[in-house]
């Protein structure tokens, strides 16, 4: 069985690249913590993870329209994100990937019947974005040889 998400891959050098959350600066007035990177100690190249990419792209664009400095947590915003911040906590260490996600899995569940049953639906349709995310990284994995 495959991980839920690669925790390496090869970088255009040949070496091999880890992914690690780390901060992203941009224009030096957003600071984006916990963002999936794959890093490569060779050459110091760096690439988003492609499942994330565009979601970081799209809260770029929303804050660059500010003129202050911003500092937001990328996993508050990306489930992908959440989750790897998730299983690097301590308390998690010995949790299989898969527990930690069923888990996130149905606390999302909960919160969707808690905002449907408040008719908030703006609260809804962020909880199924939320769970969209993990299906959609789930279901590549489950399709890939």
């Amino acid at each position: 069985m495959r991980e839920w998400y690669e925790l390496h891959k090869q970088c255009k050098c040949g070496s091999t690249m880890n992914i690690k959350l780390r901060t992203v600066i941009y224009k030096n007035k957003i600071e984006i913590e916990n963002v999936p990177v794959f890093s490569c100690e060779d050459c110091r190249r760096s690439e988003v993870l492609a499942e994330v990419k565009s979601e970081l792209t799209g809260v770029i664009g929303k804050l660059e329209q500010t003129t202050n400095k911003q500092h937001i947590h990328f996993n508050d915003i990306s489930e992908i994100a959440h989750l790897m911040f998730k299983v690097t906590e301590k308390q998690y260490a010995t949790d299989p990937v898969e527990k930690i996600v069923e888990e996130r899995i149905n606390e999302l569940l909960d919160l969707l019947l808690l905002a449907q049953s408040l008719q908030d639906e703006p609260w809804v349709e962020d909880v199924r974005k939320r769970l969209e995310q993990i299906s959609k990284q789930s279901l590549s994995l489950n399709d890939s040889p």
